[in-house]
C-alpha cells in the first residue's frame, strides 16, 4: 500500500504522514453499486479514494434521492468529515458508480493529523471547499437550469468520470440521479440523439 500511497500524495504529505497513513488505514476495494454510506448511519472512518468514482447523493422523506455529486481519485467526501468529527448520523447515501479502491482512515486521527500536519490541514479545508462549490452548483443546476440542461450537464460529467463517451446506464437510472420521470428523461435524450448530440443504443448512450 505504501507504494499506491507516494503514487497518489507523495507529492501533496510529508513522508511521516504518508508512513502514518501506511500504518492506520485500511485498504479496500469495493465493486461497482456497492454501498459505501448509508443514511442514518454513524461513520466511524473517512475516506481517501485511489481509484474509481463514487455517488454521493441526498434522500428525501419519501425515499427519493438527489445527486449531490461525484468523488473521483483524489478526493474525499466533506460530508462524511462533518460526521466524522460531530459524532452524527450520515445524511447521506454513497454508492460506487465504478469499481473502486479506497483507504478508510479512523477518524480519531483526523483531528491529530490536522495539528501535526500542515499539508493534511490544507487537504481537508481544499476538500470541504471543493465539494462546497459542487453543492452549489447542484443548487444552481437545479433551481436555475431546466431539464434538458441539467441532463446535458449530467450526460457531460459522465463522460469526464469515467472518461468513455459511451454510459452504459438506463434511463430509469438517470431520472433516479436527477431526481425526475423515466418517462421525461428518454423525451430528452430522443431529442438530443435527434439533435446529432447523443446516440441512443440498446444497453449504453453513446455521446457524440
Amino acid at each position: 500500500m505504501i507504494q499506491e500511497l507516494k503514487e497518489y500524495y507523495g507529492g501533496q504529505f510529508e513522508p511521516e504522514l504518508i508512513s502514518e497513513i501506511n500504518q492506520v488505514a485500511t485498504f479496500v476495494e469495493v465493486p461497482e453499486g456497492k454501498d459505501l454510506i448509508r443514511p442514518g448511519q454513524y461513520i466511524k472512518t473517512m475516506p481517501l479514494l485511489l481509484s474509481g468514482s463514487i455517488k454521493i447523493m441526498r434522500p428525501d422523506s419519501n425515499g427519493d434521492e438527489l445527486l449531490l455529486y461525484h468523488l473521483e481519485k483524489g478526493d474525499t467526501c466533506a460530508m462524511s468529515m462533518t460526521c466524522c468529527m460531530g459524532n452524527t448520523k450520515s445524511e447521506i447515501h454513497a454508492v460506487t458508480e465504478t469499481p473502486a479502491k479506497l483507504l478508510m482512515i479512523p477518524i480519531e486521527k483526523m483531528e491529530e493529523w490536522s495539528s501535526k500536519y500542515s499539508t493534511w490541514r490544507n487537504f481537508v479545508f481544499t476538500s470541504y471547499h471543493n465539494r462546497m462549490m459542487e453543492l452549489l452548483e447542484s443548487v444552481d443546476n437545479i433551481a436555475f437550469n431546466n431539464m434538458d440542461e441539467r441532463l446535458g450537464n449530467y450526460i457531460f460529467d459522465k463522460v469526464k468520470i469515467l472518461n468513455s463517451k459511451h454510459i452504459y446506464t438506463t434511463h430509469k437510472e438517470i431520472a433516479y440521479d436527477l431526481h425526475t420521470s423515466r418517462v421525461v428523461i428518454s423525451r430528452l435524450l430522443k431529442k438530443m440523439e435527434n439533435n446529432h448530440l447523443v446516440k441512443l443504443h440498446r444497453s449504453f448512450i453513446e455521446v457524440l
